[in-house]
This record gives structure tokens, sequence and C-alpha cells, in this order.
């Protein structure tokens, strides 16, 4: 059986492919990237372990992945991915592109692949690490059966795009002997869980009308467009003040060369005056409609620079 308007063959590896949303990927990486610089700053290369390393961005990888195919399988199931009114780019379940059925299996299939990837994570973190894991999977369960609903979805991604993977990842990459709780790792997760966020925003300040008809009561159904942009634009500010502030501080802290100073407020200037202020005016310019699909684009790329960019920083400032 083929779909012949967009040429996909049905349960298809294409179709996959679209279903899993590749783009997202980038919003997986950047927390396990600055958790990765972090560990190198507080431990230095001898101190890093590359295998939990990996295991962190493999897993945190397919769970983006086991996120998208739930979300696409339930909005389906709940009826909210009509492709008559949807927005945003189409869903493979509402789609036909892949089967209710062969979705279900593919869920099993990439949590269970999620599970086993994230085990022997235990042998660097503890069997706390399997309480985490759990958590892990059933908030991306609970993210679209009924936080999304609530308007909890912002904080959720604080939490799991931004404090859990930077701190985690941060944690197991150390040895047990420099494991220990750090406030310059926990603000560099605030900052990166805020930036994370401006993704969701772009995202339901476009579904905000269809949102607010199907009772999904977002964070942007419940301030309104006008708040919204504003909101959009300050998550950007504080995460990059964030992270300058922290910058800043890892250089009084090593007492490095002075020209070494202005690296601390590169990522903030590229990322604020180059890419995410650019972005906001598109965002307001734009205002509704599926041409916001576009700022959604140049959203992912702008939050792999942030973390990209102050990731650099942070190792340049740990030499």
């Amino acid at each position: 059986m083929i779909m012949t308007e967009q040429n996909i063959k049905v349960n298809s590896l294409h179709a996959w492919v679209l279903a899993a949303r590749p783009k997202t990927l980038s919003g997986a990486a950047v927390p396990v990237l600055l958790g990765w610089a972090m560990a190198f700053h507080i431990g230095g290369w001898d101190n890093f372990q590359m295998i939990p390393a990996i295991l962190c961005l493999a897993f945190a990888w397919i769970m983006q992945i086991d996120s998208n195919l739930i979300n696409d399988y339930f909005d389906f199931i709940h009826g909210n991915d009509d492709p008559g009114s949807r927005l945003g780019p189409a869903r493979a379940c509402a789609e036909g592109w892949i089967t209710p059925r062969a979705m279900r299996v593919g869920l099993a299939v990439t949590t269970a692949t999620g599970c086993l990837v994230g085990l022997p994570l235990i042998l660097f973190g503890g069997w706390t690490m399997i309480i985490i894991g759990i958590l892990c999977v059933a908030f991306a369960f609970l993210y679209t059966l009924k936080f999304s609903y609530l308007g909890l979805g912002d904080l959720l991604v604080l939490v799991f795009f931004g404090i859990i993977p930077v701190c985690l990842t941060t944690y197991v990459i150390l040895p047990e002997s420099l494991q220990a709780f750090s406030w310059a790792t926990f603000l560099v997760s605030i900052a990166c869980g805020l930036v994370i966020d401006t993704l969701l925003i772009v995202n339901n300040y476009r579904d905000r009308d269809n949102d607010k008809k199907d009772g999904k009561m977002t964070l942007v159904v419940r301030l309104g467009a006008k708040r919204t942009e504003k909101l959009y634009h300050w998550l950007g500010i504080v995460a990059s003040l964030i992270m300058l502030f922290v910058l800043l501080d890892f250089y009084n802290e090593r007492s490095i060369n002075i020209l070494l100073h202005i690296v601390a407020f590169i990522p903030s200037v590229v990322y604020l005056f180059f890419f995410h202020g650019p972005t906001v005016r598109q965002l307001v310019e734009i205002h509704e409609g599926k041409a916001l699909n576009s700022v959604l684009g140049k959203n992912a790329r702008n939050m792999f620079i942030f973390g990209l960019l102050n990731a650099l920083a942070i190792i340049l400032l740990s030499l």
C-alpha cells in the first residue's frame, strides 16, 4: 500500500524516520553536551569516563524518539491530530504513514531499548539510576497523556531536559571520588532547561487556538499571545545571564590568562544577538499559522548553538 500524495509507503523505514522527528534530537543532545563539559571542568580529561558519556547520549536520543512516538500515537488516538486543522508538521499515525498497531510495537521497542541502554549506568551511578530511568519513561508517557493538558509541560522540560540530564551526565561520567553536588552544574542545568523550553513555547504558541479548543491548557493558552512573546524572549535572556555568571566564575576560579576573559561573553553575545533575538522578532511578526514552523526550525538550531558555544567555553576556561 502506497500513500500516493507524498509517496510514503506505510510502515516503511522512511515513515519511521519521519515519525522519529530527527530534527528534535538536537534538543536531547544539548543537555548531554553541557554535562560532558561540566564533567571535564570538574575532573579534567583524566577523570572523564567515555563509556557512560556515550551511554547518556544514546539514552537521551532514544528517549526523545520514544517521546515523539508516544506523542504521535496518543494524540492520534485522542483525535488531536486532524490533518485538516493541524498547523505543525505532519504526524505519522494521522497521515496513515504508520498504522496504530505498528506504532504500539514501535513504542514498546523504543521504550525497551532505552531501558537496556540506560541500565549499564548503574555501574557508574549506582542503583539510583534505576529510579531515574523509571521516572524518565513514566513522564515521557504522562506528558502527552496528562501534564501537557494541565499546562505543566514547561516544568517537565526544565526537569527532564535540564536538571536531570545535565546533572546526571556530569555525575556518572566522573569517578566515584568526584561524584558530588555542584552548584555550578545545577545552574548550567537550569539554563539548559530554560533554553530547551523555548522550543516548547514556539510549538504551543503556534497551536494555541487549537489547544484551547481541545481543552489543552498549556502555559501559552493561559498567558495569551503577548505575554508568551515576552516570556519567549526572556527565557533566552535569563538562560544566557545564568551561563555568563557561571563562566565568569570559572574564569575567576582558575585565574587564567586575561585574554580568555572574553571567552565567557562570547556564547551569550552570539546566541542573543545573532540567533535568539532575530528569532524572537520573527515569531512576533508571523504571530500565527503554519508559517511559525520556520521559527520552530530556527529555534532548534538556536538551542544547539547555545549548547555548543557554552560547552566549548566551559572547556576552554577549564584548561
